[in-house]
């Protein structure tokens, strides 16, 4: 038989009995029978008076339906929301619900209109994962049920506990909005939400000599060529990855970056130095599609075995730092920032659609403020 089980707690200064069960339509129709029976977003279950006359009346509508285990209340003891909401923080840590068959559908109507947008698979693999998480938060309630409270409730149960990104919030919330607009005939307004005040993170540089020492390091030649261009061009792990041989232009010395971060082309420029090093690379590997391929051929390098190659080149050569592959792409613009290239070229090299972004740069070159004369100097 289904159960309904009761217990007293405080929940926002009042006295109320909690309702707790599996999600049940029926249930939920045989209890709001009852007066002052309320949803609670934060505790996650109904709840109804702390009183004789609901307690019977409760009974009463449950009676010969669902089983009513009040035997919590006869103790005196009364649970308070905030132990009931570490209690709870506890355990969501350790394992969201499993999602039902009308959740999926819904995902995955979702993950289907945004290819049918073009979204980048990132995008959308990205999306259907943050709204998959916030789901699983809300269960049981259901998707067409929720109200921009569960949004809130996620962020500040969930997200902000759990020590999640910035990033990962103004993320979810953003594909949240785009789920419920689509997906459902009432969306779910969130234009309302304060979204979070973002960290200013200067970008990780390496010094030349540090570049040079990496880029030496690799014995094996695709490995050196792979860094090297990357370090070269200024290109983004993706781009490097999904190169063609066809995108070399080495008469007019530019390669073609295709449908990159923004659906955007663009042209680097490349130097005869770096043309030399893939002539050598491609007369002793001879790619047939790719410009950087795996085992198989025809098949791309993967991205994990490019940071692998990263990696042993860093400790091949002593160098310490947490270098990733986006490094490389940082050190670029800056050494040419330094050189006293144009800040408008470096974006348009760049593929920053502000220059905004390729402003940030400006504060880690040393150009120019290596001249700047300490005043503790002048004592």
């Amino acid at each position: 038989m289904k159960k309904v089980v009761s217990r007293r707690v405080v929940h926002k200064g009042e006295k109320r009995i909690t309702l707790e069960f599996e999600r049940d339509d029926e249930i939920i129709s045989l209890i709001r029978k009852v007066d002052d029976v309320r949803w609670s977003s934060t505790m996650r279950c109904w709840h109804m008076p702390d009183t004789k006359e609901s307690i019977g009346n409760m009974f009463n509508a449950l009676k010969g339906s669902v089983y009513f285990d009040y035997s919590a209340l006869k103790s005196p003891s009364i649970v308070r929301f905030d132990e009931e909401k570490q209690a709870a923080l506890k355990a969501r840590n350790r394992e969201l619900p499993a999602l039902g068959e009308a959740d999926l559908s819904e995902l995955d109507k979702f993950s289907k209109w945004m290819e049918h947008k073009r979204y980048g698979k990132s995008t959308i693999s990205s999306y259907v994962s943050m709204v998959s998480r916030f789901l699983k938060f809300i269960k049981p309630l259901n998707a067409e049920e929720c109200s921009v409270d569960e949004v809130v409730r996620y962020v500040d149960d969930y997200i902000i506990p759990f020590r999640l990104s910035y990033t990962f919030q103004n993320q979810t919330v953003s594909a949240l909005k785009l789920f419920f607009s689509e997906i459902y005939s009432k969306p779910l307004v969130v234009e309302n939400l304060e979204r979070p005040r973002g960290s200013h993170r200067l970008p990780n540089v390496l010094s030349k000599e540090e570049v040079r020492k990496l880029l030496a390091a690799p014995v094996n030649l695709k490995h050196r060529a792979m860094l090297s261009l990357i370090y070269a061009c200024g290109l983004r792990r993706s781009e490097v990855i999904n190169l063609r041989v066809t995108d070399i232009d080495s008469s007019r010395g530019l390669i073609s970056i295709r449908q990159s971060k923004g659906k955007k082309d663009r042209l680097v420029p490349i130097s005869e130095k770096i043309i030399e090093m893939l002539r050598e690379y491609f007369k002793s590997y001879r790619p047939a599609a790719f410009l950087f391929e795996g085992q198989v051929r025809g098949v791309q390098y993967s991205t994990t075995s490019l940071e692998s190659v990263l990696k042993a080149g860093c400790k091949k050569a002593g160098i310490r730092k947490p270098v990733t592959l986006h490094w490389l792409r940082h050190s670029y613009a800056t050494h040419l920032l330094e050189a006293g290239t144009d800040i408008r070229y470096i974006q348009v090299l760049l593929g920053h659609s502000s220059s905004k972004t390729t402003e940030i740069y400006t504060h880690v070159s040393m150009g120019s403020l290596k001249n700047i004369t300490s005043p503790f100097d002048t004592l």
